[in-house]
């Protein structure tokens, strides 16, 4: 898409590639980002990265870095650390779930046979995780790639309390 200015926006920057065998990552942000030092400013990259193994698992990592590479594999091995269980039922999640992360909120509802209904870094972390049906909306106005991964992954670690509160209370 390009925008009036004609520079080329949206879409994602990361192509979907394997990390190894088991996990794929997306890079959702890099972010040029400096510091002020006495000689000048210091340049780094920030950068975003979803990793999912698209059967239930997935996590976002940040991480800042000389390169833009260095920053991407340190983000990666963020992912991995802090990956959490999505609870799914028929390729979509069990239960209408709000979050909020910072200034995201997000709203993943589920469906049935519609695909995945959700833009940007909302759909990136619901494909990693290999979810097939659902319906997310960004009802914030941040346009922060990295808050909004992270109030989905929020929404997630709500769902799955919720999940196993409810088996368990079904268990008895």
């Amino acid at each position: 898409m390009n925008n009036a200015k004609g520079n080329q926006r949206g879409g994602r920057r990361g192509s979907g590639k394997p990390v190894d065998k088991e996990f794929t990552t997306i890079t959702l942000d890099v972010r040029r980002v400096a510091r002020v030092v006495a000689g000048g400013r210091r340049f780094s990259f920030r950068t975003t990265v979803a990793v999912g193994d698209k059967k239930g698992r997935v996590g976002v990592g940040v991480a800042k870095g000389k390169d833009a590479s260095a920053s991407v594999e340190k983000a990666t091995r963020e992912a991995k650390k802090y990956m959490v269980n999505v609870p799914m039922v028929n390729g979509t999640i069990p239960y209408q779930v709000h979050a909020k992360y910072k200034a995201s909120f997000v709203i993943l509802k589920p469906t049935r046979g519609r695909g995945i209904v959700a833009g940007g870094p909302v759909r990136a972390v619901c494909e990693l995780a290999g979810i097939k049906n659902i319906s997310g909306k960004l009802t914030s106005r941040t346009t922060n790639k990295l808050t909004n991964a992270q109030a989905v992954i929020q929404a997630f670690r709500i769902l799955g309390a919720r999940y196993n509160r409810d088996a368990a209370r079904n268990k008895k």
